[in-house]
Formats: C-alpha cells, sequence, structure tokens
C-alpha cells in the first residue's frame, strides 16, 4: 500500500467544480467566532459539495486569512453569503424552500442515526457558537432539531468537529440511500 501523490487523486478544477451537481445542503452558521471553525466547515463543504455556505451575526466573512489557513481556497469554490441576523438566513432558507435543521441539543431533538431523508429533500443545517450553541430564537425558527449522540462526560464537540460528523451523514443518506 502506498499514499496516493496529489496527480493522482481525480481532483477536479475550479470549473467543473461549480458545474457539479451539488448535495442540497445549506449550512447557515450563527455566530461562530474561530476564524479557524469557519475555514474547516469551508472545507468540509467542498469535500461534499454543500450548496451554500451563510455566514451570521459575529462570523467572518472571506477574504480571511485566519479562515483561508484551514480553508485552503474551499471559501472560493463554496458560494457564500453573509446576513447581519441568523433569523434572516432561516427566514429565506424557509422561502426558497428550505427544511431547517438546529444542530442542538433540545427537547424532541432526532438523533442523527435516526434522521431520515427524502432524495428530494432540501437541506439547510444551523450550527451554533462555540460556547452558547445555536439561539433559542433560531432554534424557535427551526422545523427541527438533530443531536449527535455522545456517550462521554463531555457531550459537546467542536462546531467543526459537528459540521464534520452531520454533514457526512447526510451527505450518505442523500447519495447512497435514496
Amino acid at each position: 500500500m502506498r499514499k496516493l501523490r496529489t496527480h493522482e487523486l481525480g481532483r477536479i478544477s475550479a470549473e467543473e467544480y461549480k458545474q457539479t451537481e451539488k448535495t442540497p445542503i445549506v449550512v447557515v452558521l450563527d455566530n461562530i467566532r474561530s476564524c479557524n471553525n469557519i475555514g474547516s466547515v469551508f472545507r468540509t463543504s467542498d469535500a461534499l459539495l454543500i450548496e451554500a455556505v451563510h455566514l451570521c451575526g459575529i462570523t467572518a466573512t472571506p477574504p480571511n486569512k485566519e479562515i483561508h489557513k484551514t480553508a485552503l481556497d474551499a471559501e472560493k469554490s463554496v458560494p457564500w453569503s453573509y446576513y447581519e441576523k441568523t433569523e434572516d438566513s432561516v427566514a429565506l432558507l424557509k422561502e426558497q424552500g428550505y427544511h431547517v435543521f438546529a444542530i442542538e441539543q433540545v427537547e424532541h431533538s432526532i438523533m442523527l442515526p435516526d434522521f431520515e431523508l427524502n432524495k428530494n429533500d432540501r437541506i439547510a443545517l444551523v450550527f451554533g457558537n462555540e460556547v452558547k450553541g445555536v439561539q433559542q430564537q433560531v432554534v424557535d425558527l427551526c422545523d427541527g432539531a438533530i443531536e449527535i449522540p455522545q456517550f462521554g462526560i463531555k457531550h459537546s464537540f467542536n462546531i467543526s468537529v459537528s459540521a464534520g460528523i452531520v454533514l457526512w451523514d447526510l451527505f450518505k443518506k442523500f447519495r447512497y440511500n435514496s
């Protein structure tokens, strides 16, 4: 077994990326403080062909060298937009026919393994602040909440880890289970 070289990975060009069918998911970042987390979400979104990222509130926007440090140009390939209020992003997405889910620990949340999709669904996922999570007023606007099962003493993941777990799970459900 040998590691593949960069030219063997079959990477598509930026132009091909733009033309590639996207996974019908929009990521909404609700007041994310860390540019490293933002960059990581962009990179994961690029890898999984996520439609777009909405940056809300205090969440930094590209161009930003700290975002770029972890995004590695994914901030240039994944479409993004900025909203002063997360509520405005959620309202727009709902108007556009997205089902909006907070990634949060709330009453009546759906555990990620139990979350089911139809192949025609359009999903928006709201990921919250590193300390406070998704704002309650944003949770109130969502169609539901998805929770990642956790079994240790900490019951929290870093936002970039949460995004990786949830986006990969839903990507698989859209691509392989529909």
